[in-house]
């Protein structure tokens, strides 16, 4: 009786799990991560390369795919892959940063698995780990819509892939060394496109003919102005949304942002500069790549277009134009406006405030006067197994303290699963914010200068701002945010700028639901790495 009652309860199971995931196709993916010699600004640097591939291979998926990716990992230290953007419904067990994961190390495997569950649209995977990202490691994500689902513009003739963003040509373990001595990072040495320099790369057109570019910033530090010499950008979608297809003649992305143009060629066939340059830095850095006719008998010419450089308030109207085209299906075949995320009040209000104290007599990052400092165990396997002294819930105020004095913890901020909740990044510092948060899409409803207050919801876009996962904040300004709490899991939300991430600008959000249920959140993964308290427990037998 008691086999009965067990094979009956693994039947069960079976059912509830491939009713989640059973009738969405799998992609199975392997990568060989290892070091190589590259030149992306002409020096020889120790690069991390994917298959031997830097950037690393794209992932394409359709929405609901399931990804199945073993990642061997033969480098000499531990390592972990993040996706930046990916939703991982249910699952932060996936998420690949240090709250989540153990490392994978030297020699050894893991397993990711992992659903692009009700997702669409450009995004990007990277290393989290160790300053791994100054050394490569990342590569794009694109999410297809289903054949079914309409998108609103025609098909285009190509769908092209612009990783840009800055580069060091110091190798990533000084720079790291930089870091932790206490020191903050100088200033880039160049700008890469797809992992090369000064007209490096070729994307080729034919005449007449509209094209798909996917651009995302994959650089540490600075945020970039994209262009294409003599044409017109339209916007299409941000991070997984459909937009209102506004023009622009060039476009400002920030730390961690993924958006799509379509270009028309239509100018005269010849050769263009297609340009990635620096905002708001004193010296500015451009680099460029070609797109090329392809009946073009004559190469790249005349200056490099310009943009602007340390102007604010061009970027600002150009971030406000950016509206969300409500008549359009997003993953499903509901349109995106049905959604009114304006009509639900938020049940409180959550204000961060970065700061770059000295603690110790060395740089730090904090959020709301607290330094994030990682734990010896990850913090979603300490609070499966409770696992005491990891982590505390509460270790980071909800709102900046009155009082200057910055401390280390590591931090987690208490939340509950279908709250729905404000957010407010207030900068008082003189640089660009750019804010990332894991497992989520949220409504970016306001921007503006000086400090926020309860009247400045007044000025908030509560019909058409667009949904997306990475927003900027502009020097001495505030960004808001709605976000609806419906992802359970432990959820990073981090400064898109890699030096102050990993000097302690990040923190965890638990999102918690206390009905245990399949439901509200996937077990244990049974391939799940344990290390550090977590060592010798074990996960689950099915």
């Amino acid at each position: 009786m008691g086999d009965s009652k067990l094979i009956l309860c693994c039947f069960i199971a079976c059912i509830l799990f491939l009713g989640v995931n059973g009738e969405n196709p799998y992609r199975y993916i392997t990568w060989k991560v290892t070091y190589g010699d590259i030149y992306p600004l002409g020096v020889k640097q120790q690069g991390i390369l994917i298959n031997g591939q830097f950037p690393g291979p794209h992932i394409d998926a359709v929405t609901n795919d399931n990804l199945i990716i073993s990642v061997y990992n033969y480098l000499n230290e531990p390592f972990l892959i993040s996706w930046n953007g990916v939703q991982q419904r249910r699952n932060s067990w996936q998420d690949g940063v240090s709250g989540t994961n153990c490392p994978i190390r030297p020699g050894k495997n893991f397993t990711y698995v992992l659903q692009v569950k009700d997702q669409i649209g450009s995004f990007y995977y990277f290393p989290s780990l160790l300053f791994h990202k100054a050394a490569g490691g990342y590569g794009a994500i694109r999410i297809w819509s289903r054949p079914k689902i309409p998108v609103p513009f025609p098909s285009p003739a190509g769908d092209f892939t612009v990783l840009a963003g800055d580069w060091y040509k110091t190798n990533h373990y000084v720079l790291r060394r930089l870091l932790d001595s206490g020191h903050n990072l100088p200033f880039p040495d160049g700008l890469l496109i797809n992992g090369r320099g000064w007209n490096g790369y070729t994307f080729t057109v034919d005449p007449g003919r509209t094209y798909r570019f996917r651009v995302s910033n994959v650089g540490l530090t600075t945020s970039i102005n994209f262009r294409i010499q003599g044409h017109n950008l339209k916007l299409i979608e941000v991070e997984g949304s459909h937009t209102l297809q506004n023009t622009y003649t060039s476009f400002d992305i920030h730390l961690g942002q993924s958006c799509s143009f379509l270009v028309t060629a239509d100018q005269i066939p010849q050769d263009y500069y297609v340009v990635a340059s620096t905002r708001f830095t004193r010296r500015v850095l451009t680099t460029t790549a070609v797109l090329h006719y392809s009946n073009s008998k004559r190469g790249v010419s005349g200056p490099v277009p310009g943009a602007p450089t340390i102007q604010i308030a061009p970027s600002v109207m150009q971030a406000r134009s950016i509206r969300w085209n409500l008549t359009a299906s997003g993953p499903r075949p509901n349109p995106q406006g049905s959604y009114h995320y304006g009509l639900i009040t938020p049940s409180r209000t959550i204000m961060l405030s970065n700061s770059a104290p000295y603690i110790n007599g060395k740089q730090r990052y904090a959020v709301n006067g607290v330094s994030y400092v990682p734990a010896d165990t990850p913090l979603k396997i300490a609070d499966y197994f409770k696992i005491p002294g990891v982590f505390n819930l509460g270790s980071i105020p909800t709102w900046p303290p009155s009082g200057s004095n910055a401390y280390f913890q590591t931090s987690v901020m208490a939340a509950n699963f279908r709250e729905y909740v404000e957010i407010v990044f207030q900068n008082w510092e003189d640089t660009v914010q750019s804010w990332h948060i894991d497992g989520y899409s949220f409504f970016v409803v306001g921007m503006n200068g000086g400090q926020w207050t309860p009247a400045s919801r007044s000025s908030y876009n509560l019909r058409d701002t667009v949904a997306r996962c990475t927003t900027q904040v502009y020097p001495r300004s505030w960004t808001a945010i709605y976000m609806a709490l419906d992802n359970v899991g432990m959820w990073n939300i981090r400064s898109e700028n890699w030096a102050r991430q990993y000097l302690g600008q990040q923190f965890y959000l638990r999102v918690y639901s206390p009905a245990n249920s399949w439901r509200d959140e996937l077990p244990i993964p049974k391939n799940a790495l344990l290390c550090g308290r977590a060592r010798g427990r074990h996960t689950r037998p099915f």
